[in-house]
């Protein structure tokens, strides 16, 4: 397996499990027997980069990531997340008051069945704590020995900046695919600048760039696509040419979109680790695959030049969402 560093400091596998849509999200949770079994393949594979929150569920995806990753203890390395609540009537909140916090890992690390988390993101910015606040608090659980590295998610340049200030940033997660690209324009200089790792999540599109849905797929009624705008029946059917453009280069590559789609990120930069999420072992073994798929710079150039000529449709999160993002 190959490996990347984050942050110049923390060596994980180039392609991460995003643990997710195994509790949350995409439709009903899955068996649990049975995603453990597929970290367990994952960890043979030679993945040692796992991805979690505690509002996944909430709180059961870090319990069974804790599970599945026992016996693996020191092995691997696992991400979690602070910084969403949830409201009394279900509703998730943003909070990242101080004691949210230290309220938050002392849980964490009692389902994850860990001393440490090696890296804990920020999940959302708070707009009423200031970053220098939360890295501060960050930088006394690190003194405390309860977290090794301290990370962002969907955090702006600016709230970077401040951030790793005040407390070393070794990561930055963040949307990122062929299918939304603002990280290019500030996010990715800054963090190539500062020396910061980034993960992207949802780097196959939530599926879309996998080339297996289109505008008739159904998703279950549980399943948060329902209410992304870019799902929407219309904006499938106009996306596709996004997905006809992956086939063409996978046909040339004897592989396919979902590949190239992840290739295509692993080419951006040396220290980018996308964590690609899945419930079914073969998916797992297409995306590792990706690892050995090199593409030339001219393949990348017409890959890019294609791309600029499509226009997404559809926001990425309704407006509601979109907002708790300070890109």
């Amino acid at each position: 397996m190959q490996k990347r560093k984050l942050g110049n400091k923390l060596e994980v596998s180039a392609l991460g499990l995003g643990c997710m849509g195994m509790s949350h999200g995409y439709g009903p949770p899955a068996d649990k027997k049975e995603m453990i079994a597929l970290i367990h393949e994952a960890v043979e594979r030679g993945v040692t980069f796992f991805d979690t929150a505690e509002v996944y569920g909430p709180f059961t995806n870090e319990a069974l990531v804790g599970e599945a990753l026992a016996p693996f203890r020191g092995k691997v390395v696992i991400a979690t997340k602070f910084g969403i609540a949830m409201g009394p009537d279900g509703q998730q909140l943003v909070d990242s008051r101080p004691q949210q916090i230290k309220r938050s890992i002392e849980g964490s690390l009692q389902r994850l069945g860990v001393e440490a988390v090696d890296l804990y993101y920020q999940h959302r910015v708070d707009p009423q704590v200031p970053i220098e606040e939360v890295a501060a608090t960050v930088k006394e659980l690190i003194r405390e020995g309860k977290v090794k590295h301290f990370g962002l998610s969907e955090a702006g340049a600016k709230t970077i900046r401040r951030a790793h200030a005040v407390q070393s940033v070794t990561a930055v997660q963040s949307e990122y695919s062929l299918w939304w690209r603002r990280p290019e324009e500030e996010l990715l200089p800054t963090l190539e600048e500062l020396g910061i790792g980034l993960v992207p999540f949802s780097p196959l599109g939530k599926g879309f760039l996998t080339g297996k849905i289109d505008e008739k797929t159904v998703f279950d009624r549980s399943d948060f696509r329902n209410i992304v705008p870019r799902f929407t029946p219309e904006a499938r059917k106009a996306n596709q040419t996004l997905v006809d453009l992956l086939a063409r280069v996978a046909k040339q590559k004897k592989a396919t979109p979902a590949q190239i789609a992840l290739a295509w990120l692993l080419a951006q930069k040396s220290w980018i680790v996308p964590i690609p999420g899945t419930r079914k072992l073969q998916r797992l073994d297409e995306n590792l695959g990706a690892l050995a798929i090199e593409l030339t710079l001219e393949e990348l150039r017409e890959i890019n030049s294609a791309a600029s000529q499509i226009t997404v449709q559809g926001a990425r999160y309704p407006q509601a969402l979109e907002q708790r993002t300070g890109l």
